[in-house]
């Protein structure tokens, strides 16, 4: 794919709403396209948290293994989200597995590509943080509303 098409997939995703174009460019210098077939997981729990996702098709079940019950899908993420937050904060390890649920088209962004771009300009790092703080909160949100339902006071 042409730089011009992933640059313009990049800007018209949900999370880069409104990104200045210098940071446009210099994000896109760290994308490629994938594919994720139904059941293949992006990443596993304790990995090397070294690029996200920006889905574009399809939907990916994020899940934490908890003894005695397996996997349990905290969240459902789908197109115009992001998967995986890990990157940006050492030691840069998956906290939980992301596995698609269908056909996932997503573009991948190398992590350490991005996070060299942040430190050489802060003002993109600074981008970066005001638009993955939310994510992060969303995601602590739906874990521990997953916690609630299992967990929660007995009758």
């Amino acid at each position: 794919m042409e730089i011009e098409g992933l640059e313009r997939i990049v800007r018209e995703h949900r999370f880069f709403a409104g990104l200045d174009d210098a940071f446009c460019k210099l994000v896109c210098g760290c994308a490629k396209n994938v594919r994720f077939e139904a059941g293949q997981y992006l990443f596993h729990e304790g990995e090397p948290a070294d690029r996200f996702y920006l889905l574009r098709h399809g939907r990916v079940a994020l899940e934490v293994t908890t003894p005695g019950r397996g996997a349990v899908r905290f969240q459902t993420v789908g197109e115009d989200e992001v998967v995986g937050v890990s990157w940006l904060i050492p030691p840069y390890r998956w906290t939980y597995d992301a596995k698609a649920l269908e056909l996932v088209r997503a573009i991948a962004m190398d992590a350490t590509c991005l996070r060299q771009k942040c430190e050489a300009d802060h003002d993109l790092g600074y981008e970066m943080m005001k638009r993955f703080v939310p994510v992060l909160v969303e995601r602590l949100h739906a874990t521990r509303l997953q916690i609630l339902d299992v967990y929660g006071t007995p009758t």
